[in-house]
């Protein structure tokens, strides 16, 4: 058997599955380019404007780890933004700059000093994060704290600022054009957004920047397209929200409600529910019945005509007072914390009613959005490779990858009702690494485990132990969702395959999820 393996793993892990490298870098990580406009960007004194004293450089070693590969990490990639001191040891910037970091350290201006830093609270989804020094505050104490503003309104000039390698500070002149809902980071997750338009030149630390008016911060853009020259910027309300919650000590996001909703448009539709013509209001398509929507008495098939006194259209906006129209969900996911309470009006059977919901935390869907700061749990047994699911793996097909990532995973992520009760994580077969073991299963991929040995498996620890025990006819027995439906595996060869593969340098068999936890129903769309 020995000379099988002189190469094994080494062939094993050359096939092009899926990509190995981090995917590229968003609009921010670019921003950005020079501009087309003049007159719109100006260099700041050193000493003309107190304000300068706020902001600090935030650079950040960040490695990911490989998708196909998850017991490897990709090459380290270094980020460099800008941070706003809010506090004499509280540092805001963007989540999307220190996910995933290995390192984080805070630097001057002009690079002259600087402090190791880490992260106090984050949150992927809202694109924020609090950073603090580690020990001695170092430069900082020498540096002054910068308020957060009141919201702006349309068509409020802001500055926007950045910083040379060289210590100069930029500042840009931009407007307000439009407030709207966007997701900054994580795709699925909208917030309440500025769209704000100004030309800026390329300068370095320019991943993230703080955005001011007056002698106030007002927020941190998060992207910039430079043939519009558009940023999106992350307003006050959400700052003020998240900074409420990571100072109480347990932070712990932005609430849901429990719902997903339909637009009631059509006229028949409206006639059918008995709205009025020229009424507003949204269908209630599903209502989680553990959620503060199913604990507050929200049904299937009520109208949902208002939330705090603010009345909906029937495409779900409301008239914001100071912004104009603006989707429902900036009622919940905005100034509300978990533990707030929403007054709902609704319509059930034709009669109108007023029933009181107590906001949530989102829980954790079957199939994670995203894995930050978070290794990939894997199991490998004999050269097969296990993982449990998340949106992070699919994406790692590329391009397309909605169809190019296996069907079953594909409907496991958009269907997790399917699995949530014999469930709690989503374990697969992700890929084969060839060997003696495993003749004949070279091919298989994206295949979903539902037992070993006769135990099922509701995670991947469910799996590890289930394969611990040797059966009595030296054979382990992995069955699957789809063909072709078992998986035999001879007991014995697999171990001397494992130990094969530690010998040839595999770091590790296995990283597995610390405990079990109750299963979780998938996060609704609001």
């Amino acid at each position: 058997m020995k000379p099988l393996f002189s190469s094994l793993l080494a062939s094993s892990l050359l096939l092009p599955q899926l990509s190995a490298e981090t995917p590229a870098a968003s609009p921010a990580d670019q921003l950005p380019t020079p501009a087309s406009a003049s007159g719109a960007t100006e260099l700041v004194g050193e000493a003309s404007e107190d304000i300068l004293d706020s902001f600090v450089r935030v650079n950040s070693t960040i490695q990911t780890f490989n998708a196909g590969q998850p017991w490897q990490r990709n090459n380290p990639q270094r980020r460099s933004g800008l941070g706003t001191l809010i506090s004499p040891r509280e540092i805001l910037t963007a989540a999307e700059l220190v996910a995933n970091q290995t390192y984080l350290e805070l630097e001057s201006a002009d690079s002259s000093q600087s402090v190791q830093a880490e992260v106090i609270a984050i949150d992927y989804k809202a694109n924020l994060a609090l950073l603090a020094p580690i020990g001695d505050a170092g430069f900082l104490q020498k540096k002054t704290p910068l308020q957060l503003g009141s919201p702006a309104h349309i068509g409020d000039s802001v500055s926007v600022w950045q910083v040379e390698s060289n210590g100069t500070t930029l500042r840009t002149r931009a407007t307000i054009r439009a407030v709207d809902t966007a997701a900054s980071f994580l795709s699925g997750y909208s917030f309440l957004t500025y769209v704000v338009k100004g030309s800026m030149q390329s300068a370095s630390s320019s991943f993230t920047l703080p955005v001011t008016k007056g002698h106030r911060l007002l927020g941190v853009l998060t992207s910039y397209d430079s043939e519009d020259q558009i940023s999106e910027v992350i307003p006050p309300e959400i700052i003020a929200t998240f900074l409420r919650d990571a100072r109480d000590g347990s932070y712990e996001g932005f609430p849901v409600l429990g719902v997903a909703i339909t637009r009631t448009e059509d006229k028949s539709f409206r006639d059918y529910l008995g709205l009025p013509s020229d009424g507003g209001g949204l269908y209630l398509s599903k209502v989680k019945a553990d959620s503060p929507a199913g604990r507050a008495g929200l049904q299937l098939g009520d109208v949902l005509l208002a939330i705090d006194e603010h009345q909906l259209d029937r495409r779900g906006y409301f008239e914001h007072p100071s912004y104009g129209p603006l989707p429902w969900s900036v009622l919940i996911r905005s100034t509300k914390t978990v533990g707030d309470q929403l007054s709902l009006t609704i319509l059930r059977d034709g009669k109108e009613e007023v029933i009181t919901a107590t906001l949530e935390a989102a829980p954790e869907p079957l199939v994670p959005r995203h894995l930050n700061d978070s290794p990939p749990t894997f199991l490998i047994k004999g050269g097969l490779v296990f993982q449990e699911l998340s949106r992070e793996y699919l994406e790692a097909h590329g391009d397309n990858w909605t169809t190019r990532a296996p069907l079953d995973l594909m409907h496991a992520m958009e269907n997790p009702e399917d699995y949530e009760e014999e469930r709690e994580s989503i374990v697969f077969l992700s890929r084969v690494l060839p060997n003696p073991a495993t003749i004949g299963y070279d091919r298989l991929h994206g295949l979903i485990v539902n037992q070993a040995n006769g135990q099922a498996v509701r995670n991947l620890r469910d799996l590890a132990d289930a394969l611990t025990a040797i059966p009595t006819d030296g054979i382990h027995r992995i069955g699957l969702d789809e063909a072709p439906g078992t998986l035999y595996l001879d007991a014995a060869l697999s171990d001397q395959v494992d130990q094969q593969f530690l010998r040839q340098g595999l770091p590790s068999l296995s990283r597995l999820p610390e405990k079990s936890v109750p299963p979780v129903p998938q996060t609704p769309n609001e």
